[in-house]
């Protein structure tokens, strides 16, 4: 089952997204991937990162850092070495992290087809693990305008997550810890 969840930034969805991920996991006795997109740029993120993992401690999560061309990590390792099985559960955190990684380029530029490229690969991603729980930030519901790049970030964003609800086979909101779900 691919489970789709968006939210507001700091209302729970990662936490809930892992209870998620390990219930599927122990329920089909198969691997847990934690799919971390988050490519650090600086002390603040590596403090986040760190604290991120000492969260998952204990869970059973190995975890497979991807921050780019996400189709990759399927036919790598995780971070002890594990030969990743695509027929595991994977929590892939955060849609939000991988859009922004493809479209604002480490060397400065602008990939401006990112939105469509992760799209196409998270729906690939989908066909071919089944089993996934993507989390995604809902930033696009905002009335302020913001510059160009940034608009068209959220534009993408909002792109990629109506195609994941579109695929996935269940669709959840978590709002202030509040979990709705549909589909």
């Amino acid at each position: 089952m691919n489970i789709f969840i968006s939210g507001g930034c700091k209302n729970g969805k990662s936490y809930h997204a892992q209870h998620v991920a390990q219930k599927m996991a122990q329920e089909k006795n198969l691997p847990l991937y934690y799919l971390a997109t988050m490519i650090p740029t600086d002390e603040e993120d590596n403090i986040r990162i760190k604290r991120h993992i000492a969260d998952r401690q204990g869970w059973g999560f190995e975890t497979i850092e991807q921050g780019l061309d996400i189709l990759k990590c399927l036919e790598g390792k995780t971070l002890s070495g594990e030969k990743v099985n695509s027929k595991g559960v994977f929590l892939l955190d955060s849609v939000t992290a991988l859009l922004s990684n493809e479209m604002f380029r480490a060397d400065g530029s602008v990939f401006t087809e990112a939105p469509q490229k992760v799209s196409r690969d998270l729906v690939e991603f989908c066909r071919l693990t089944g089993n996934t729980v993507f989390v995604s930030d809902y930033i696009y519901s905002d009335a302020a305008r913001y510059e160009k790049f940034t608009e068209d970030y959220r534009k993408g964003l909002a792109f990629i997550d109506k195609n994941l609800a579109k695929t996935c086979d269940q669709v959840t909101e978590v709002s202030y810890s509040f979990i709705n779900n549909y589909k």
